[in-house]
């Protein structure tokens, strides 16, 4: 069956206080779409090793295929050290090179982002020259494209970034990667004229902005609609925007109600807040719950 979705960019493991969890942007975001019931492709590249093993293994106990995930033979599957701070938002220290970083475009790739709905990817998988030229070639073939704004120092290279806004009909960022692009590309400050005028620059759809515990903002077509999120008891917020983001693909791509589509995306965020890593197993009560509250 073809894939709504086709994921790529980086998986790893997360090591945060409580143990080991697996993680990266695009591997989140394509868990919580299968979580939520949408067709999902997820590619990317192992290490020939244990923990390279045990992703495979959890990968098809979730039910995702692997067909798309390649083996390297000399580099080691991805690692992240995780710091949380009293607040629970993290800091990472990504390791390198990884697996991850190789990513080849084979045909069977390049076949299933030719017919995927959207593709989703990331700017941090594009740190190194093989991965960074795969999901240039992967984007050129799909004119629906969602990129997924990763700034992680070191590896935020703004010609990088630059180019994955040229190649996407959606964006999504936080509010501090937005301001970053405003000073990189001197757009206005407000956060609706920055949202604006990046979309009128780099010709996106749509672009949605994170704003953490204040909730989220989002550009669709000429629709402006904000959201100001849910209170929670924060666990952990590793993960947490990839739930939003699955969230929101999924009603955008339905041709949801935009509002509704906002409500959903925070409530699934802030539920995955609640959870210890970045994939936590979807509590749809729980989520209702949120959904319904007020904020």
């Amino acid at each position: 069956m073809t894939p709504q979705f086709l994921c790529v960019g980086e998986v790893l493991w997360d090591a945060l206080p409580g143990g080991l969890f697996l993680g990266g942007a695009p591997f989140n975001v394509a868990c919580h779409l299968h979580e939520i019931g949408e067709r999902v492709t997820f590619a990317s590249r192992l290490g020939d090793d244990e923990l390279g093993r045990e992703i495979t293994r959890r990968l098809i106990r979730r039910g995702i295929s692997t067909d798309l995930v390649q083996i390297d033979k000399k580099l080691p599957t991805g690692f992240v050290i995780v710091e949380l701070g009293l607040d629970g938002v993290p800091t990472y220290e990504i390791v390198e090179p990884s697996s991850w970083d190789s990513i080849t475009a084979d045909e069977a790739l390049v076949k299933c982002a030719e017919a995927a709905q959207a593709v989703v990817f990331g700017s941090l998988a594009q740190r190194s020259e093989t991965s960074r030229h795969t999901i240039e070639l992967l984007t050129a073939s799909n004119p629906n494209c969602v990129f997924d704004v990763n700034l992680r120092p070191p590896f935020d290279i703004r010609e990088v970034v630059e180019f994955s806004l040229k190649s996407a009909k959606i964006v999504k960022l936080n509010d501090e990667e937005l301001s970053r692009l405003i000073d990189w590309f001197d757009l206005p400050e407000p956060l609706q004229d920055g949202a604006e005028s990046l979309a009128e620059r780099f010709e996106c759809e749509t672009v949605c902005v994170t704003q953490g515990e204040n909730g989220a903002a989002l550009l669709h077509g000429d629709m402006w609609v904000e959201h100001p999120g849910f209170v929670v008891d924060v666990a952990d917020t590793v993960g947490s925007g990839d739930a939003f983001l699955a969230a929101l693909l999924s009603g955008l791509l339905a041709d949801h109600d935009p509002e509704q589509v906002l409500i959903s995306a925070n409530a699934m965020g802030a539920f995955v807040a609640t959870q210890h890593g970045a994939t936590p197993a979807h509590d749809p009560e729980a989520i209702d719950q949120l959904r319904g509250s007020r904020q």
